[in-house]
């Protein structure tokens, strides 16, 4: 299975200034859950803003300039290499795309389905996650979650059963 994972406010940002524009108690529960012990595919900004590969799972960071190696983490040049990469190097894991924008905007056509956070805000940003045809997905509302922000998960599964 290949996954997007993304969190995106009412206006579909996802960052600004190369940050998450929000910090929401819990809002990154789920995907901790159903990244751990599987494969995060994301790209050189996400990972350097990260500084470092996500216990429990193994990272490939796309990226034409830099080399991301260790023990969990390996670098691709390109999404479709990183997704080679995740199959020879960890088979029968889920592979979860995890950013930044331009990945998503390729990830697209190769997901199965798309793991989203809708944030209820309208946040200041520079990033955004790009339009899908939301036609050609089942939409799932997985959990809403009040707060001071709230948030919903939504799962979307592509139709046609890719």
């Amino acid at each position: 299975m290949i996954g997007i994972i993304v969190a995106y406010d009412k206006n579909r940002v996802i960052g600004s200034k190369g940050r998450i524009p929000w910090k929401i108690k819990g809002e990154q529960r789920r995907f901790r859950e159903l990244t751990t012990g599987n494969v995060v595919i994301m790209g050189r900004r996400t990972y350097e803003e990260i500084g470092r590969p996500l216990p429990n799972r193994f990272t490939v960071v796309v990226s034409r300039t830099g080399r991301f190696e260790g023990e969990d983490c390996a670098t691709a040049s390109s999404l479709g290499e990183a997704v080679e990469l995740a199959e020879k190097l960890r088979p029968g894991k889920n592979i979860y795309i995890s950013g930044g924008a331009g990945l998503y905007r390729e990830g697209i056509a190769l997901a199965d389905r798309l793991y989203v956070t809708e944030v209820e805000t309208e946040a200041e940003g520079d990033t955004f996650f790009p339009a899908f045809p939301e036609q050609d997905y089942i939409k799932t509302v997985d959990e809403r979650v009040e707060g001071e922000i709230p948030f919903t998960y939504v799962t979307y599964t592509r139709k046609d059963g890719k």
